[in-house]
């Protein structure tokens, strides 16, 4: 039997004393892209902290290629976080470093690399979400879509075999939306295994080889989207999207 490459198994988490995942399960073949979509709330961002443990879940666990999260001591647990790209909504990057620095810097305290490689391999990821040109430059030279696109280079830097994207393009202006949608859809076409929190609901319908709808905390529906977003589908994920979209063009 093939075993996925990550796989969230029966997750449950509170957090000040509410239920935010009630028993949610998903897994992730090798390559894939699935896309959670729901109202805010439902347990998306929650998710996506269990399964890189920044959140230790209260029940359920987390298995990467079959090896068990719960069963790894605090060393181990450190190095499965490695493998586990995670990227947010705001950026989290070094105010005080240059963006070449801000993706060197987890190579050579993590992974021991020297200044010289880990300046070298920092530059070649932020050549590869086209920044070549933007390696000396520090965050507040840099707009929101080149920050985030910052530490998307940073995650690949430490070769993640998932990566998990919390909705990426939440913080930044319209217009600068789709060129980190171009580096998600790259990393995508060259196999990258992606689970991807979003509200761009035309980049899932595209790519996306299973939408997942939650809400207060559950999964409640999960197809592929030519299912979920058909026009005579009555799915909760198509009215969620219909309404998502009144609201776009309102705006």
């Amino acid at each position: 039997m093939k075993v996925p490459i990550l796989e969230a198994r029966n997750i449950s988490k509170s957090l000040g004393g509410k239920l935010i995942l009630d028993d949610v399960s998903l897994s992730l073949e090798k390559g894939e892209l699935k896309v959670l979509i729901g109202p805010s709330g439902g347990g998306k961002s929650t998710l996506l902290q269990c399964i890189h443990y920044l959140h230790r879940p209260d029940k359920g666990d987390v298995f990467l290629e079959g090896r068990s999260a719960s069963e790894m001591g605090r060393r181990n647990i450190c190095a499965f976080r490695q493998e586990i790209g995670m990227i947010f909504q705001d950026f989290n990057l070094f105010d005080h470093l240059t963006a070449e620095n801000n993706v060197a810097i987890a190579l050579r305290k993590v992974k021991k690399q020297s200044k010289a490689a880990a300046l070298a391999r920092a530059r070649e990821e932020l050549a590869r979400v086209g920044l070549a040109d933007k390696a000396s430059l520090y965050p507040a030279q840099l707009s929101g879509g080149q920050k985030q696109r910052v530490s998307i280079a940073r995650a690949l830097a430490m070769d993640p075999k998932v990566m998990l994207l919390d909705e990426p393009t939440s913080a930044l202006d319209p217009e600068l939306i789709g060129e980190v949608l171009n580096v998600i859809v790259d990393l995508a076409k060259s196999g990258m295994t992606m689970l991807m929190a979003t509200h761009q609901i035309g980049f899932a319908r595209r790519l996306t080889s299973e939408i997942i709808f939650m809400e207060k905390g559950r999964i409640t529906e999960a197809g592929p989207p030519a299912e979920l977003l058909a026009p005579d589908s009555r799915s909760r994920t198509a009215d969620f999207c219909a309404k998502l979209n009144e609201l776009m063009g309102q705006g």
